[in-house]
């Protein structure tokens, strides 16, 4: 398996975040990770932490929630385009009025592979800053290796 570097940038004019990310797997696949409840719950967060969806509805308009012992996190869907993007809220349960609009896109490269793109947008710097302070780093890089071993793992069966 190919490890893939995951890179987490912040604009120093807007206040956002931007994470880009490759994987050895079609859009299709990369999707379906990111809205089959079960598989979401496997890989998304630290290696540490066992996540738990308590809501789940992915559609646009719908709304989802997941966290575990420590946090909690809920959005809606504003926008869910099969295999193409996602378009959701994010927000931390202890700051609720630190939202984030983001923008999750599947773009197919060379080799059936795709690249990932978030962008998150928050209401300002201070928001954003705290995000990026607050270790989210490590559940990004950590849940994106968990989401390359179950890819990998779906391939081989």
């Amino acid at each position: 398996m190919t490890k893939h570097e995951t890179a987490i940038t912040a604009d120093a004019k807007v206040p956002t975040i931007e994470i880009t990310r490759e994987f050895d797997a079609t859009p299709e696949r990369v999707f379906r990770a990111h809205v089959d409840p079960e598989l979401y719950a496997e890989w998304v967060g630290p290696r540490s932490s066992k996540i738990q969806i308590t809501r789940w509805d992915v559609r646009t308009g719908g709304e989802w929630a997941f966290g575990d012992d420590e946090y909690r996190f809920f959005g809606s869907f504003h926008e869910v385009r099969p295999n193409e993007r996602i378009v959701w809220t994010f927000t931390y349960e202890g700051e609720p009025d630190g939202v984030f609009l983001e923008t999750l896109t599947f773009e197919p490269i060379e080799g059936g592979r795709t690249r990932l793109r978030v962008l998150s947008v928050s209401q300002d710097f201070e928001t954003r800053d705290g995000m990026l302070a607050s270790g989210m780093d490590v559940g990004v890089i950590e849940g994106y290796e968990k989401l390359d071993e179950l890819l990998l793992s779906q391939e081989e069966a």
